[in-house]
């Protein structure tokens, strides 16, 4: 067994689920900047802004269901750890970038986005469905980066 192939591996499910957790973390954080704002005002639009301030969080789900695949493919969670060659674990590795980075990128331009909405929120709650629109279009690239992790992870034979 190369020591190596599992510490690459390794690495790459660190990047899933730090970078990805990371962003989520600055994302909830800078639309919670925002919710806190608005319930000050007006505490009745709590339910409305905690749901916007939430939807930056996903990215941090996402890379931790990488992480675990990752682990678990690799016999971290299942028993005997897998005998991976350097390649494969540089493998496993590439293939849990996308989440990590685009979760990170994506996080954080989902809290500026929810920010934004929970502005439209404060003024016209009415508005509610719309302003989950915004940033719930950022999240389409966080489900593309998760589908690619996902697919080039189970692909890679250990």
């Amino acid at each position: 067994m190369s020591e190596l192939g599992i510490v690459y591996a390794l690495l790459g499910a660190a990047v899933a689920v730090f970078l990805s957790g990371t962003g989520s973390a600055i994302g909830v954080g800078i639309a919670g900047q925002a919710a806190s704002g608005v319930v000050t005002e007006d505490p009745s639009k709590f339910a409305k802004v905690l749901i916007i301030q939430l939807l930056p969080g996903t990215q941090g789900l996402y890379g931790l269901l990488i992480g675990f695949i990752t682990l678990s493919k690799i016999g971290v969670l299942g028993g005997g750890l897998a005998d991976l060659s350097v390649q494969t674990g540089l493998l496993i590795l590439a293939a849990c970038m996308p989440i990590g980075v685009v979760g990170l990128l994506s996080a954080i331009a989902q809290g500026k986005t929810a920010a934004a909405a929970i502005g439209i929120v404060a003024k016209k709650p009415e508005q509610f469905g719309k302003a989950m629109l915004f940033p719930a279009m950022v999240e389409t690239y966080a489900i593309l980066a998760l589908l690619i992790s996902f697919l080039s992870v189970s692909g890679i034979q250990v």
